[in-house]
């Protein structure tokens, strides 16, 4: 098969959103908590909190992935204001799926505010196509797209570089351990047999489902382990990044050195430069990261959602 009839697979894409606003949500929390008093916190909150990113996800989607079969938000138990006020045919594609439906059999290890946890049951999604996008809900797309941008040949394109282990470098030896986006792959790195780690970066995920249920099917105890922890833990692994360790194990998998993304985290620059990048420099990019958009200030929130706004519908 070429990368030609790649259009040929199913793709659905997936998404993970929390209403972090909502008080019945922070209710739920509260019990789990051993300091109570960082529920209030900025730093603790930016994990929850939204400002209707999702909307543009998915506004993103249709309009510029057609091909998606289907999209499939997990939540729990909640449902994006824009959603619930649709009246047409728009968002015919979304399905919410509960944590209840994929943590299915792991019900003990709910309520979770952990997103590994629920990552990790991605490919749970009942009627899951083997071929699926990964977004978070602060990821966009911003240019048209193709299933080869994401699939050749049936198999995951992946983005990224190599790196060692935080150990193999002499200065962070001594620096205390974070969970971070890299600590979390080079934890799925070692798992998959590793002696380094493909670090991807925040773009869209393209995932196989089988490789899930291949690995996890043989080794429940790992499974078990990555989500029963409410909130997240050095020793957790992202697993994403398992399944990317697992394909390139498996030569199953292309590399892409172009990240073709545009990647936002903080927000601390004036206006104009905001301004610059998405209409100049975004020409040629397929991806848009905006991480914590809920701390920019409010003039450059208003700007970016208005250009969100213009650009996916």
């Amino acid at each position: 098969m070429t990368n030609n009839t790649a259009h040929q697979h199913k793709i659905d894409a997936v998404i993970l959103w929390v209403d972090g606003n909502d008080q019945q949500h922070k209710a739920k929390m509260l019990p789990y908590l051993e300091d109570k008093t960082k529920i209030n916190t900025e730093k603790f909150r930016t994990r929850f909190d939204q400002v209707n990113e999702i909307k543009f996800t998915i506004n993103s989607i249709l309009k510029y992935a057609p091909y998606v079969r289907n999209i499939h938000i997990i939540t729990d138990n909640q449902t994006p204001d824009f959603l619930k006020n649709s009246k047409d045919e728009t968002y015919k594609k979304v399905a919410i799926v509960d944590h209840k439906v994929v943590f299915k059999g792991y019900e003990d290890f709910l309520p979770t505010f952990n997103c590994r946890p629920i990552e990790t049951c991605l490919y749970r999604i009942p009627d899951l196509a083997e071929h699926f996008i990964y977004f978070n809900d602060d990821f966009f797309l911003i240019n048209d797209t193709k299933p080869g941008d994401f699939f050749k040949d049936g198999l995951p394109i992946l983005r990224g570089k190599w790196l060692k282990f935080d150990k193999d470098i002499f200065y962070k030896k001594f620096k205390k351990p974070r969970v971070g986006h890299k600590s979390i792959q080079q934890n799925a790195a070692r798992l998959a047999g590793f002696n380094k780690y493909y670090n991807f970066k925040h773009t869209p995920h393209p995932l196989r489902k089988s490789t899930f249920e291949n690995y996890f099917n043989g080794n429940e105890d790992v499974l078990i382990e990555n989500i029963r922890h409410r909130f997240r833990k050095t020793s957790q692994f992202t697993p994403q990044g398992l399944a990317n360790h697992l394909e390139i194990k498996n030569k199953t998998c292309h590399f892409k050195d172009d990240l073709q993304l545009m990647y936002f985290r903080s927000y601390k620059k004036p206006l104009y430069w905001y301004r610059f990048k998405l209409n100049i420099k975004s020409k040629g990019k397929l991806f848009l990261g905006l991480q914590s958009l809920d701390r920019s200030p409010p003039h450059i929130l208003d700007y970016i959602l208005g250009w969100l706004e213009k650009r996916t519908s």
